[in-house]
């Protein structure tokens, strides 16, 4: 029967003591070093379970200079697109041995900057950065310090890597969707000061200008929130004529927009179709079945991490910038015009 446990944190003396080995032993087994017989392993595996000694990564950390951890700061918590982001960004962690430690900077450049102190100051080896609003050299500065990989958002210095969507080439497929509907009067409800949103927007306009809608071109300024959807959406429904269909920044903005549809007496898809972007868990629910652009939201986590080790474990100098292809989701929000308000 194992012995009470005595007041206090129990050290990697008292493992030593329990097991009948060096603290130096007891340190070897702890950093998982293979040069270390079964039978002392066990053993002193066996001391720290029954003392519940856990190792001070800390002091580990000053002697590697290394803390096999990696910072994660995503702009908004709210967006499911980051949930799945940071999913991958795990599932890629536990094949690689590293910890993943996360906060949120909520859309304001100073929060962000302040999160990502936070993740200095922590000592990460590396830093993940999800579609930050922050300011290039804030990022660059960074830089100087650990690696840092940007997803969702072009990177601008020669040490930081991105990956992204290509999301003006996404725009312009909902946008020949709508067209290939049967649609003309085609508005944006643009995606404000986030990250890919100017993208976005010169993706929608330069498709309606391809396609020979240039001069119907209408945008009205939104965010990446529901709230920057819905009041973006009541003034497009407040135009006249109304917009046929309507392609919102993201998904969540989509959202909005579907509630200031149904909160003006329509529906979608019968009098105004309506095309999201990111393809997020919320996109495939029954009562919304939101036509959507696809992100490959957890390959983009899984890619970031793959970055960025390439910098910590490999030293990778050059700057690198991934870009995948979107693609369209058609649901249930988008369908043709009405007769009476199709144009030729």
């Amino acid at each position: 029967m194992a012995s009470k446990l005595q007041p206090g944190k129990p050290t990697i003396t008292d493992v030593a003591r329990r097991a009948g080995v060096s603290k130096s032993l007891v340190s070897l087994v702890m950093r998982g070093a293979d040069h270390v017989s079964p039978g002392r392993r066990q053993a002193v595996n066996k001391a720290a379970a029954e003392l519940g000694y856990r190792p001070n990564a800390m002091a580990r950390s000053l002697v590697q200079r290394r803390t096999h951890l990696v910072g994660v700061m995503v702009s908004d918590l709210h967006n499911p697109f980051f949930a799945d982001v940071v999913a991958g960004i795990q599932e890629q962690a536990e094949r690689t041995g590293y910890k993943v430690l996360v906060n949120s900077g909520n859309r304001a450049p100073a929060r962000e900057a302040d999160a990502m102190e936070t993740l200095l100051q922590l000592r990460a080896d590396g830093i993940i950065l999800g579609s930050p609003v922050l300011d290039d050299e804030v990022i660059v500065r960074a830089s100087l310090e650990v690696p840092i990989v940007l997803v969702g958002r072009e990177a601008r210095g020669p040490a930081v890597d991105s990956v992204t969507n290509d999301d003006r080439k996404g725009a312009e497929i909902a946008v020949e969707h709508c067209v290939a509907l049967g649609h003309r009067r085609i508005a944006h409800i643009d995606g404000g000061e986030g990250a890919g949103a100017p993208d976005r927007r010169r993706g929608y306009e330069a498709a309606m200008k391809r396609l020979g809608l240039g001069a119907l071109v209408s945008v009205v300024s939104g965010t990446y929130t529901e709230e920057g959807g819905h009041r973006g959406c009541l003034l497009l429904l407040a135009q006249r004529p109304r917009p046929t269909a309507i392609f919102a920044a993201n998904d969540l903005a989509a959202i909005g927009a579907l509630n200031a549809i149904e909160e003006s007496g329509l529906k979608a898809p019968d009098d105004v179709s309506l095309v999201g972007y990111d393809n997020t868990s919320l996109a495939a629910l029954r009562h919304i079945s939101l036509t959507t652009i696809h992100q490959p939201r957890i390959e983009m986590g899984q890619l970031a991490l793959i970055t960025l080790l390439e910098r910590v474990d490999r030293d990778r100098e050059e700057p690198r910038r991934v870009v995948l292809s979107p693609r369209l989701v058609a649901r249930a929000s988008t369908a043709p015009p009405r007769e009476g308000v199709r144009e030729s």
